[in-house]
């Protein structure tokens, strides 16, 4: 399917996370320039509220389509409280882009949750988020979550262990830990989701895998495909751009599946 034949969405509510630079912020330009209503989150609720800004200057965007939306990711307090949020405001939600992500860091750092840093935000803010989002996505047949994901997901391990990586640190492997996780969470059976590598994009997250990449809205363009109704999915598909693959073998793992989300739940602090 080309982007000509992707539908218009009017009428469409969509919550896309990590909004205001990359490929977030052009998934919201191209989700709204088709006619969805965004909720377009940022860490700061000025930084939510400048993207907008931005897309409504620069790209001629409808300020009615686009809802600034406020949670720090470091703190899985405020990623409830944007949950709440948003079931409040839009009981209905058509799709929730996960997209939201980080680098891990040099040196290892834990979030004031108890949290490794990138496996908090990149993966366990997400999972807390779906769940609580998950009577909005279920209101009405057809919602599905889209996982922003990484190849880097195929060299991972989930150290069960020690999955905050305490004791023997590296950021690369602490990134695709979570990027690994992310991917497995989509074949959870709670929400339909599907995941999806962009490619390499000239993002904050490049260094990681080149020296040069596409440019970000290269990259939405996969991501703003898999939010479109028309775009059949089938729940815990991975894709690589456009062109669906299977993903690393433990990422359709039953036993793996189930395992992650016990060991989610008591991170996060949700109990069974």
């Amino acid at each position: 399917m080309s982007d000509q034949d992707l539908s218009p969405l009017p009428g469409r509510t969509v919550l896309v996370t990590g909004a205001t630079t990359g490929i977030g912020l052009e998934t919201a330009r191209q989700l709204a320039e088709r006619g969805a209503t965004v909720l377009l989150h940022g860490r700061t609720a000025e930084e939510a509220r400048a993207a907008a800004d931005r897309l409504i200057a620069t790209a001629g965007i409808d300020a009615a389509r686009l809802h600034p939306v406020a949670a720090d990711f470091t703190h899985l307090d405020e990623v409830e409280s944007l949950a709440n949020q948003v079931v409040a405001q839009h009981p209905h939600l058509d799709v929730l882009v996960n997209n939201a992500g980080i680098a891990a860091p040099e040196r290892h750092t834990v979030t004031t949750d108890g949290n490794e840093i990138a496996f908090q935000v990149n993966f366990l803010a997400h999972y807390l988020l779906t769940c609580l989002l998950e009577p909005a996505l279920t209101s009405d047949p057809g919602g599905r979550v889209v996982n922003v994901s990484s190849s880097l997901h195929r060299t991972a391990n989930i150290q069960w262990n020690d999955p905050q990586r305490a004791r023997r640190y590296s950021r690369l492997a602490a990134y695709a830990q979570s990027q690994l996780a992310l991917t497995v969470f989509a074949a959870d059976p709670r929400v339909t989701a599907v995941s999806v590598h962009p490619g390499v994009c000239a993002t904050a997250l490049m260094p990681l895998y080149a020296h040069e990449g596409v440019t970000p809205a290269e990259g939405a363009t996969h991501v703003t495909r898999l939010c479109d109704p028309a775009v059949e999915i089938v729940n815990g598909a991975y894709y690589d751009r456009a062109v669906r693959v299977a993903p690393a073998p433990v990422a359709s793992e039953d036993r793996t599946i189930k395992r992650l989300n016990r060991l989610a739940d008591l991170l996060v602090g949700r109990t069974a």
